[in-house]
């Protein structure tokens, strides 16, 4: 798509909402009671011919309502109703007008009727979904529960998405405790100590922004139903085939004044428990990109692609994991915060690679077999003083981070015995400030940020790599790659925002400065290869100095942001063979987005965002780094600079009464870059990559919808997802420059159904379709299928049956591969002391291996993977 078809196609759009803006029709007005007196909470609600709801209003405490739909009718039928008043029915014609009502009291003569609270509730921003409504006998933790509310989607890591997008906050009453890490709450908070699961949309969580910079996204919140909770679960488990054992120890106490989660847990299993301590909520990830202090991998060993169904039937670990959060509330609305969190882990994993890389000109084939073995040994402390005020925001948070990671290879490439060893270390001490307080009529935001990296890494390989590269065409012993890389970067900002009616205007000055020094050696038999095309010395600084402009407007259903911000850049680099670098750049990197609440079903919102990015330290050492046992690179090119222009379009519909929710994205981007990735592979498979300079182009289609339904009559929800992206783009390989296309489609249908009381039915379907095409040559279509079906039978008060089945066909370069596999699990529940006692039986099939595919830009990899095998397993819960 050219700029040109964009600016058309931006031009539509505009259209299209101002089209849709002028055919939505408004009825607004005040209610009245036989004295004149303002009357709130009363529900006005808009229908058809056919008595289908068309929107709804609630009046405010002013007794103000405003409804908004959009319908090709000539006339609507307005439904006021409210107890202890007659209800008003009335045809109106479909035109915007004001029309105020007068109520006239009634009595209320109530039979005697069973109350039963609403599954779904929406009170303005918020949306209260009711937690008994979703739950059933095999439930036992509130992430059981999030699954099956429609709307909300958990994906296979944890995370919670509404509406297709990350929340931004995860709370429980009203705290946030665990700094974006929810899923140690998520999985460990017993469902039946929580009320409600509320979504707060549009959550801005900065209390003095609330009324002036609007938030796109929404968050979570816990409500329980009890003001003090002292509650949690405690597992024990020990099984066969081989020695199987599991624990789980997980307190939680939650009062008004102080919240505590602490656990230790410990499997080897398959449960991968340090899903439970990623940083998952969308503010947080910003964050952390902001701050620059997340662990990179410059070198690794020869990895094997892990199945993409459940880790437990393949993760081979033995894990420890110990967290300790706190939260207490001080006076003046402080908070203090505390997070700890110690993990140790040991995964093994045994398989066998088939890798076809394709060229313009041949077909490279490597077959590989593999032994890994992975040692994780990480700590994590934050310490946070926050205050989260009406009239000021204060929040400090200091935070360390330690890796001591190791990993080990056993290879053998067409019997070649090669064996890997790496150590894996990074170190990280980061401060983060931000202060928002009131000058006069306006508010200032002071924002510091400062972080302080270490990241010393090397592996051993044996026998010697590249031996034509290092060591003049002899064979040798062994190869070493030592690096180091240090990482001091601070960030400092000063904001003014001001309130001009329904604008907001906010005026952002800030420094930014990073600098980082690499340190690299390759040693040939334990001697330093010398020469300087293998080594680096290497000191590479950015400063950014930043003026943004934002404003901000918003009325009843449209809101605009547009960001303006002009950015000054300065990079410096220099290596110890006097190769310097200096570049200037003076940017413009406009933002602006726009939303429209059509009715309030219907929501449509569109972004365009331009950005530049830079080359940085690992794009642009000259010295040679041997970063696994068959791929050696350098950049010796030019200094890598890239536009990204990207467009999204949205329409989001959640209908509360009816329980319907929907999502549609479409994503387009061009990436315009000035250098160009070369490859080079031999024929073991062993790849060179270097940069060269020609202006090129990427360009990415993305599709996403989503369809949800729930029916609370047969307790189901129904949910339809599909994805569909293709890119296009050129790569250098093996001297030749080809064009590639990648496509993939993706099709997911879930179904949760409580058929009856003694029976329930869950149903998971996913088709992925990946094909890529090399210039004019069209490789196979590759296709993974994923079929679960579950069956949950409750034969008996306290007894629990299930059968979880998993159907899995892959098309591979030779042949479709089945895989089918079977657990059945038993639980007893004895009530009284508020014990669970399982027997689980995994794997009864006794599948042990799985081949999958996975496909790259320029070549496709076969992968048989070793899985866990059948296994019997004991265990005990219990509910704190």
């Amino acid at each position: 798509m050219t700029r040109e078809k964009i600016i058309r196609f931006n031009i539509f759009l505009f259209i299209l909402f101002t089209a849709i803006s002028f055919a939505q029709t408004k009825i607004s007005g005040n209610l009245f009671d036989n004295e004149n007196n303002l009357v709130s909470n009363v529900t006005v609600v808009v229908y058809d011919n056919n008595d289908n709801i068309l929107s709804y209003s609630i009046s405010d405490l002013e007794g103000f309502y405003n409804v908004k739909f959009t319908t090709s009718l000539k006339e609507v039928k307005l439904l006021i109703k409210a107890f202890n008043y007659e209800v008003v029915s009335e045809i109106v014609s479909n035109e915007t007008q004001i029309k105020n009502f007068s109520l006239k009291p009634t009595v209320t003569n109530l039979r005697e009727v069973i109350v039963k609270e609403s599954v779904i509730r929406k009170k303005r921003d918020t949306l209260s979904y009711n937690v008994a409504s979703f739950a059933s006998e095999k439930d036992r933790t509130i992430a059981d529960i999030i699954a099956k509310m429609p709307g909300i989607d958990v994906l296979p890591d944890g995370k919670i998405l509404y509406q297709g997008k990350p929340i931004n906050k995860y709370y429980i009453e009203g705290l946030d405790l665990l700094e974006g890490k929810y899923n140690l709450a998520n999985k460990n908070l017993p469902y039946n100590q929580v009320s409600k699961v509320q979504i707060l949309e549009n959550h801005q969580p900065i209390k003095v922004l609330d009324s002036l910079v609007f938030s796109e996204s929404a968050a979570l919140n816990i409500k329980l139903k009890n003001n003090v909770s002292v509650t949690g679960q405690s597992e024990l488990g020990v099984g066969m085939n081989p020695i199987l054992y599991e624990a789980n120890i997980t307190p939680l106490l939650f009062t008004k004044t102080k919240q505590l989660l602490a656990s230790y847990q410990t499997n080897n299993i398959g449960n991968n428990i340090n899903n439970q301590i990623k940083t998952l909520t969308l503010e947080d990830l910003i964050d952390n990109f902001d701050n620059n202090n997340e662990k990179e991998d410059w070198l690794s060993i020869q990895g094997i692609s892990t199945p993409n169904f459940s880790e437990k039937r393949w993760l081979d670990n033995r894990s420890h994991l110990i967290s300790m959060n706190f939260l207490q509330k001080l006076k003046n609305e402080y908070q203090l915060k505390s997070n700890i969190f110690y993990s140790n882990d040991y995964f093994l994993q045994n398989g066998s690679t088939t890798t076809q890389y394709y060229t313009s000109l041949d077909t490279i084939r490597l077959s590989e077999i593999k032994q890994n073995k992975l040692f994780g040994n990480n700590l994590e402390t934050n310490l946070i003083l926050e205050r989260n005020a009406k009239n000021n925001y204060l929040k400090n948070k200091f935070q360390f981070k330690g890796f001591w990671d190791s990993q080990m290879g056993f290879l053998n490439q067409n019997s070649i015995q090669i064996n890997q060893r790496l150590t894996n270390h990074f170190f990280s001490f980061n401060n983060n400030f931000k202060n928002i307080f009131t000058l006069g009529k306006q508010l200032v935001t002071f924002h510091s940020n400062v972080s302080l990296n270490k990241t010393p890494q090397n592996i051993i390989l044996t026998p010697g790599q590249f031996s034509d590269l290092l060591n003049n065409g002899n064979a040798y012993e062994q190869t070493k790659q030592s690096l180091e890389n240090k990482v001091f970067f601070t960030n400092n900002a000063l904001s003014f925002t001001k309130a001009l009616k329904k604008f907001s205007i906010n005026q952002r000055v800030g420094f930014l400065y990073e600098n980082e020094n690499l340190n690299s050696q390759i040693y040939a038999d334990l001697i330093v290869v010398d020469d300087d095309e293998f080594q680096n010395k290497f000191n590479w600084s950015r400063v950014k100095i930043y003026s943004q402009s934002q404003v901000q407007y918003k009325n009843e259903s449209w809101r605009f942001d547009v960001n303006l911000p002009l950015n000054f850049y300065n990079f410096k680099w220099s290596n110890f063979q006097d190769n310097k670098g200096n570049n200037n750049r003076f940017l413009f990197e406009p933002r602006f987005s726009i939303s429209n609440e059509i009715t309030s079903f219907w929501k449509m919102s569109a972004i365009y965002n331009r950005s530049y990015q830079f080359g940085n330290v690992n794009q642009l050492y000259n010295g040679y780094i041997l970063s696994s046992y068959r791929n050696i690179q350098r950049f010796n090119s030019v200094f890598p600079e890239m536009i990204n222009d990207s467009f999204s379009f949205g329409i989001n519909y959640r209908n509360p009464v009816n329980s319907w929710f929907g999502s549609f994205f479409y994503t387009y981007s061009i990436l315009q870059n000035n250098i160009l990735y070369s490859v080079s592979i031999n024929q073991l498979g062993a790849s060179e990559l270097q940069t060269v300079r020609i202006d090129n182009e990427r360009k990415n289609h993305n599709l996403n919808f989503k369809l949800n339904k729930y029916i609370s009559e047969i307790k189901s929800t129904f949910t339809l997802n599909s994805s569909f992206s293709k890119s296009t783009f050129f790569q250098l390989v093996n001297n030749n420059l080809n064009e590639i296309s990648n496509n993939n489609s993706v099709f997911e249908l879930k179904i949760n159904s409580e058929v009856s009381d003694k029976f329930e039915v869950e149903l998971k379907s996913n088709v992925v379709f990946s094909k890529n095409k090399i210039q004019e040559t069209e490789n196979k279509l590759i296709t993974n299928q994923l079929h679960s079906f579950n069956l949950n039978f409750y034969p008996k008060e306290n007894h629990y049956l299930a059968l979880k089945s998993e159907f899995l066909i892959n098309n591979s370069f030779t042949t479709n591969v089945k895989s089918e596999f079977l657990d059945f699990l038993y639980r007893y529940t004895w009530k009284k002391k508020n014990i669970d006692f399982e027997f689980q039986l995994n794997n009864i099939f006794n599948i042990v291996s799985y081949t999958t595919i996975a496909v790259s830009d320029f070549s496709y990899t076969e992968t048989n993977f070793q899985l866990r095998p059948r296994q019997v397993f004991f265990k005990m819960l219990f509910s704190l």
